[in-house]
């Protein structure tokens, strides 16, 4: 096969498939990890897709959703200053809920030092907290998502149904000031909407990749958020919208001791 007709039959299962890893695609062309990074390299200097440690993905389409391993490469630095100023937001006693998210994940390791009941189905944050003496871990099972690393269905709901926490740190696929809060699956939107209303503080964890988008399920409003916590400042638009609906945003770090946040 000619390396061109390599290179648009990968761009055809990226776009197709919103993600793939450098080991499948040398497996299915039957090529060196080398070769295929070059290819991916050069689909990104078309403006194609993004590459990460270990594969590429897209951005775009409204069921859009990146294998974990591919995410976890990605925007480190971000979620980490996003999880940084989650800090300011959580007091040793109190209860909170972690989705699926890898932002969830670098906000659980910056928590990982007080002293709280951490209720999730992440099966990161599970791993991370299962030595912990400090920390009351609740682990909810159900069907397990092998590409999210995490557990849905209807028996992680019914079990989720049984808790209320103090706090609600949520992430989704896409943020948008006319459609709202929303994910590329049902499962997923499912959960986290069950923790918005299980919730007294709501926070939504998103990093600037995901604003002005719209994925396939609706999550909520804007009204039902207690505040957006993102990596980089938002401009007036954004935070006209979401005052008017009675959101905050928190998008530097002065804002996160506003009483009112802290509950």
């Amino acid at each position: 096969m000619l390396a061109a007709e390599r290179k648009q039959q990968i761009k055809e299962i990226i776009i197709a498939k919103k993600s793939a890893s450098v080991a499948a695609l040398a497996e299915q062309f039957g090529v060196t990890g080398e070769t295929i990074r070059r290819d991916l390299k050069a689909l990104e200097k078309e403006g194609v897709l993004m590459r990460t440690h270990g594969g590429a993905f897209i951005q775009s389409g409204v069921e859009n959703l990146i294998d974990i391993d591919l995410r976890k490469a990605v925007y480190i630095n971000e979620k980490e200053l996003i999880a940084k100023r989650c800090c300011n937001l959580v007091n040793n006693g109190d209860a909170i809920f972690l989705d699926n998210s890898t932002t969830c994940y670098h906000i659980a390791k910056a928590l990982s030092d007080l002293n709280i009941t951490v209720v999730t189905n992440n099966l990161m944050i599970m791993n991370l907290f299962a030595q912990s003496e400090n920390i009351r871990l609740v682990s909810v099972g159900g069907e397990f998502s092998i590409k999210e690393q995490a557990f849905f269905g209807t028996i992680a709901q019914r079990a989720l149904a049984e808790y209320y926490v103090d706090k609600a740190f949520i992430s989704c696929r896409t943020v948008s000031i006319n459609n709202g809060i929303t994910e590329s699956t049902d499962q997923w939107a499912s959960i986290r909407h069950l923790m918005i209303e299980r919730s007294d503080k709501q926070y939504l964890v998103v990093d600037h990749t995901k604003f002005g988008q719209t994925s396939f399920v609706r999550i909520c409003d804007f009204d039902e958020i207690t505040a957006v916590i993102t990596d980089r400042p938002l401009d007036a638009k954004w935070h006209e919208a979401l005052r008017s609906k009675g959101c905050s945003i928190i998008d530097d770090d002065r804002e996160t001791s506003t009483p009112e946040l802290l509950g």
